[in-house]
């Protein structure tokens, strides 16, 4: 009785090990799609009043949750009795990341009208609803990116048991929500920071004080920044979904650099998505 109790504590130690070694292949493997979910949602987290930014980033780190507790299931699901629907569902996703960073690079060259609008003429029930809109995007941008990690982190271990996958693809669902946006709640919250450091320094010739003062002037630099890598990693993300699955892409593209190739890719797609989106609008 007492060896059937630890062949037990065995087999379930046996089965974690497995899934952390299974966990580190997949987050190698992720990588790539985990450093551009940082770039766009630091981005789509920026631009709102200080007193609101962890209020909005923790709503958009409950709706992330909620995200993986709707995809985690159905990626298991899927891949058990649908695996040919995976594809289709990652193009989709694609095409509405292509269409977002293709508008956005639109909305600079042409911003809207009501881009100038000063913040100070809104109301508090205006401002709230353009936050609440700003909120929605991101959930759903962070949907799409949160598909495209999960069925990357399955696809590098879907020749392991059912239960080493589902650890193994949990737990990088679960870096990509923690980790980013613990990430990106530092970066919006630099300026703050940087406003202490200098407060707390008497001397303004003091190191503390220096530092203070290259972090609140480094923050909108650090947004810029984040704002156009966003941009470039969806577009990226959208068209590496195309070149590598369908195959007329990836021979016209090949002569190209494979980042070059997917930039071009994601871009074109997202100029016809814009378009017809236009089209209809008409």
């Amino acid at each position: 009785m007492t060896g059937g109790f630890f062949a037990v504590f065995d087999d379930i130690a046996a089965l974690l090990d497995d899934a952390a070694a299974m966990s580190k292949v997949a987050t190698k493997k992720t990588a790539g799609i985990l450093g551009d979910d940082l770039a766009v949602n630091a981005q789509k987290a920026s631009n709102f009043a200080s007193s609101r930014e962890l209020p909005v980033l923790w709503a958009i780190t409950k709706g992330s949750f909620k995200n993986k507790l709707i995809i985690l299931p159905f990626a298991f699901l899927l891949s058990a009795f649908a695996p040919w629907s995976i594809v289709p569902v990652l193009m989709v996703g694609g095409v509405y990341l292509a269409y977002e960073g293709a508008e956005k690079i639109y909305d600079y060259f042409y911003p809207h009208k009501h881009a100038k609008v000063e913040k100070e003429s809104l109301s508090e029930e205006e401002i709230l609803k353009i936050e609440k809109e700003k909120i929605k995007s991101a959930i759903l941008t962070d949907f799409i990116l949160s598909v495209e990690i999960v069925i990357i982190a399955l696809g590098s271990v879907v020749e392991q048991t059912l239960p080493i996958q589902m650890i193994a693809v949990s737990i990088v669902a679960l870096l990509a929500t923690v980790g980013v946006y613990g990430i990106v709640a530092l970066i919006v919250r630099m300026d703050d920071f940087g406003f202490k450091l200098i407060a707390m320094a008497n001397d303004t010739k003091k190191l503390m004080h220096a530092i203070g003062n290259v972090l609140v002037q480094g923050l909108p630099k650090v947004i810029k920044a984040l704002t156009v890598v966003g941009t470039l990693a969806m577009l990226l993300v959208a068209g590496g979904i195309f070149v590598h699955n369908v195959h007329l892409l990836h021979d016209i593209s090949g002569f190209l650099p494979s980042i070059l190739a997917e930039l071009l890719v994601g871009l074109a797609i997202g100029i016809l998505a814009l378009f017809a989106k236009k089209l209809v609008r008409k």
